[in-house]
């Protein structure tokens, strides 16, 4: 484990624990219920020594430098305890105490920067945190009850919540923690941090998060590429989905951007399954435990109720999970087995016909395991143990398992309910090779989200973060026609036009050929049609003369442009700059209603044609660009080639750019090319 400053804190052979006696009490009491192999001393500066503990009064006290210690005091006193720590060499430590910069207080504040300050180079977690448990070398600093065993090689969980944590550690559905550790306010060490190091430890299998906000971007994604190269996976629930958009922006771009889409996009992009809940969470770590990640999203879900399987069909219509259908030769060999009376499909209903016949069960089994999918769901609710006879429910698993071995589908058994897969159900597939999944949508979930993560670490390149220089200067919009041509200089198609005075646009128009497009043109015109600024259809002088005149009112400027009247869809294309993650490239459905539909797609960089075409058949706008009912096909390959053209505008103008619109993209059909008919962009000026 490296770096070796934290070996000392994860795995120490003496313990210190500092303070109230109730905590550290409780605290002494899972150490032991786990137990800790090493020396824990106590340190408080008025409670009496007793036969089983001895106290210290302070730290200077202690027979050497602690390689970890737990600090429950006031606040006020944790600064000078951290320092006594570092200065008889202590190993790092958990700070329990709150109080800190959690509050939001000029003395929360001071409070953390002296804690800081006091502990010098030490490693510590919090303050703010519920402390840590590592199973595997049972070591417990942990205020409350120690629920678990040590096992060979598990999942490392890390929270920012001492109560999730809780929650997680007293989870009943056979998934190893090998390490439970909370941050809190992640003032020294962060979940980062910890991936980083745990990455090291060759007992790990598995990362699973729950985060309510990244310490260092950069150091998380560095920690997150270097999981995936080592065959880790993660699995994450992060808290603000709803949260509003931390600044204003005057662009669709900007309105239908935000810091959790942009979280999202990372996490599809970097291979890190984000999950809603808990139950996901613990149920998308057990596939990771059991084989790493899916190959994919393609499965088989089979089970002998009509129900279930109808279930399983609406509960996974919004998810990514295919279910392609069996093979004709392996349906004839399947039916030959089941009888006419079962219809061969997937989802499978497989009946109740076989359920005595295990030969014959094993032998349906067989047949499904050949089939080209990433994994094989068995769907089964057996009765409690203790109060029922399950045997014939066992046989039924016992057989399943014995046909996935040396199969290339993953073997999973899921049971509709939590509570209908108890841990001797567990114990029976773990030891056949198949993984329980407990509930349904949980189950289904968790499928699709080790499948998606296949699907990333296969399909291409870690995100690589494009972050600008701090801002400096004044935010100026550029003019329309201005924008255009920069756009065109990296490759984007637009329209012949002219910027003329209004008194002008007769001549302009018959210049450019009709039919044109005439809008208003000039300062604090972002959004033109709003505003009545643009006149559509024009066809000839006499119409263009009165635009001109109509328009004049607006500003002493029209734009004549070519009008586009072939088109198939509308498409909006944008950059803006997360304050953490940095540009980040946002397509969707185009137009005045862009923001209405909000069907976008957020990318972070390297943009490839590869990444944006993926991007593109994942709106539902998508149906039109394939041509939709009669109407010829869209020229993708065009799309593509302008998307990247506005990338590649973005990347060159990363440190001044502040905001691209480009809404909307005007397909025409395949071999016509894709034109950008308006754009937005503001830029830094510098100061």
């Amino acid at each position: 484990m490296s770096p070796p400053s934290l070996q000392r804190l994860l795995v120490p052979r003496t313990i210190a624990l500092i303070g109230s006696g109730a905590w550290t009490d409780a605290v002494a009491a899972g150490a032991k219920t786990l137990g800790y192999p090493g020396e824990i001393w106590r340190v408080h500066p008025t409670r009496p020594s007793q036969p089983d503990a001895r106290y210290f009064r302070s730290v200077d006290e202690l027979p050497a430098g602690p390689d970890s210690a737990f600090i429950a005091a006031p606040n006020h006193e944790v600064p000078a305890i951290s320092a006594a720590l570092a200065r008889r060499g202590a190993g790092g430590f958990v700070c329990f105490s709150s109080g800190f910069a959690e509050t939001a207080t000029p003395t929360g504040e001071r409070l953390t920067r002296e804690l800081e300050q006091g502990a010098g180079g030490l490693p510590f977690l919090g303050p703010n945190c519920y402390g840590m448990v590592n199973f595997f070398d049972r070591v417990a600093l942990w205020p409350d009850q120690v629920v678990g065993e040590s096992p060979a090689r598990g999942v490392a969980l890390i929270s920012q919540s001492g109560t999730i944590a809780l929650t997680l550690m007293f989870n009943d559905r056979s998934l190893p923690i090998g390490y439970l550790i909370t941050v809190g306010n992640q003032t020294r060490l962060a979940a980062e941090d910890l991936i980083d190091v745990l990455c090291d430890d060759p007992r790990v299998t598995a990362f699973g998060l729950y985060l309510e906000g990244i310490k260092d971007t950069a150091k998380f994604t560095r920690a997150v590429d270097k999981a995936r190269a080592r065959g880790k996976p993660i699995a994450v629930v992060k808290s603000g989905r709803t949260e509003a958009a931390s600044r204003t922006a005057r662009s669709h771009t900007g309105a239908l951007s935000g810091s959790d889409a942009v979280f999202d996009a990372y996490c599809a992009q970097a291979g890190i399954a984000r999950c809603e809940t808990l139950s996901t969470l613990c149920e998308t770590l057990k596939i990771f435990h059991n084989g790493g990640p899916l190959a994919g999203r393609r499965v088989v879900v089979m089970g002998a109720s009509g129900g279930d399987m109808a279930m399983t069909a609406d509960v996974s219509r919004h998810l990514g999970l295919a279910f392609p259908s069996f093979t004709p030769d392996t349906t004839a060999r399947m039916s030959a087995i089941v009888g006419e009376r079962v219809t061969v499909a997937n989802p499978f209903d497989m009946h109740t016909y076989l359920w005595f016949q295990h030969g014959a069960l094993r032998q349906l089994f067989v047949e499904v395991f050949h089939s080209d999918v990433d994994a094989v769901g068995l769907t089964l609710d057996c009765p409690p143990a203790a109060s029922a006879d399950d045997s014939a429910y066992t046989a039924v698993i016992e057989q399943f398992a014995a046909a996935s071995r040396g199969a290339r589908p993953r073997a999973v058994f899921i049971s509709s309910l939590p509570e209908t897969a108890g841990n001797t159900v567990r114990q029976l597939c773990l030891q056949g090779g198949v993984v329980p999944l407990q509930g349904q949508r949980e189950a289904l979930e968790a499928l699709h989200l080790a499948g998606a993560v296949g699907d990333a670490w296969r399909g291409g390149d870690s995100p690589v973060l494009s972050i600008p220089r701090p801002p400096r200067g004044t935010v100026l919009t550029i003019g329309e026609h201005a924008g255009k041509a920069a756009l065109a200089t990296f490759g984007l198609q637009v329209p012949r036009s002219q910027t003329v005075p209004c008194a002008q646009a007769g001549d302009a128009a018959a210049a450019i050929g009709f039919p044109v497009v005439i809008k208003a043109s000039g300062a604090g015109l972002e959004h033109k049609t709003e505003l009545g600024g643009v006149v559509l259809g024009v066809r000839t002088a006499e119409q263009a003369v009165a635009a001109g005149t109509q328009l004049a009112a607006l500003s002493g400027a029209v734009l004549v442009e070519q009008m586009i009247d072939d088109g198939i869809a509308e498409i909006l294309v944008g950059v803006t700059v997360d304050e953490q993650f940095g540009q980040v490239l946002l397509i969707g459905s185009g137009g005045v209603q862009a923001e209405v539909w909000k069907d976008t797609v957020s990318l972070l960089p390297p943009w490839s044609r590869e990444s944006v075409a993926v991007a593109l058949r994942r709106l539902k706008v998508a149906a039109l660009l394939d041509g939709y009912r009669g109407k010829p096909p869209g020229d993708v390959e065009a799309l593509v080639d302008a998307i990247l053209a506005i990338g590649r505008y973005a990347t060159a103008n990363r440190d001044t750019l502040a905001e691209l619109d480009v809404n909307p993209i005007i397909v025409r059909p395949r071999g016509a090319g894709a034109i950008a008919v308006d754009v937005l962009i503001r830029k830094l000026e510098e100061s």
